[in-house]
């Protein structure tokens, strides 16, 4: 039997690879909001590895305050270069502070500035007065390190079911579905 997560990582890559894909990392992770309804906002994935699937953001935006109410997510990949269209659901928890210090590193100086400075998802004043915060912020922080806010890491979504569907033009697409059940991944073909 296939595992799944091989399948993925190895899916992943080739769509990385894929000089058509523009958005590399981009995937659609659901969480459930404080009135009930399921909220996806696309987000950068980080890594796939046996231990889970990565993505970082801030602990008090609204997926963040989402997570905290609920840890279940769902995520929703569509890779078009290589034709496939991810989708999983399981269980997110935040990564330690050492990943997400090796994560916040890695972001580009405006990313951190912005990270930073303002308030994911919170209601602003005006467009000015959100590039004017900016601004503010790349003159203070212009030849430094911006450090990484104790609100900011990442999480890693523990999957317990992944389905990987490659497209098909007749609409016959090759749909696998993988369930996990304690450490075991059960294996289904489902109908297009």
């Amino acid at each position: 039997m296939y595992d799944p997560i091989e399948r993925l990582q190895t899916i992943w890559s080739q769509a990385k690879n894929n000089p058509l894909l523009q958005q590399k990392s981009a995937v659609c992770v659901s969480t459930i909001n404080a009135e009930g309804f399921p909220d996806g906002r696309f987000v950068d994935l980080k890594e796939i590895s046996q231990a889970g699937i990565l993505f970082c953001s801030g602990y008090d935006s609204q997926k963040g305050r989402d997570i905290a109410r609920n840890p279940k997510v769902a995520m929703t990949a569509w890779w078009e270069p290589v034709e496939y269209q991810v989708r999983l659901f399981g269980v997110a928890e935040k990564i330690d502070s050492s990943l997400a210090d090796k994560y916040w590193q890695s972001r580009h100086q405006s990313a951190r500035i912005i990270s930073a400075h303002m308030q994911q998802s919170l209601p602003a004043d005006s467009l000015q007065a959100i590039q004017e915060n900016f601004k503010n912020a790349q003159a203070q922080w212009q030849e430094k390190m911006v450090p990484r806010p104790a609100n900011w890491g990442g999480y890693r979504v523990i999957p317990q079911q992944i389905e990987l569907l490659r497209f098909e033009a007749s609409r016959l697409h090759y749909r696998e579905c993988f369930t996990k059940t304690g450490s075991q991944w059960h294996y289904q073909v489902l109908q297009p």
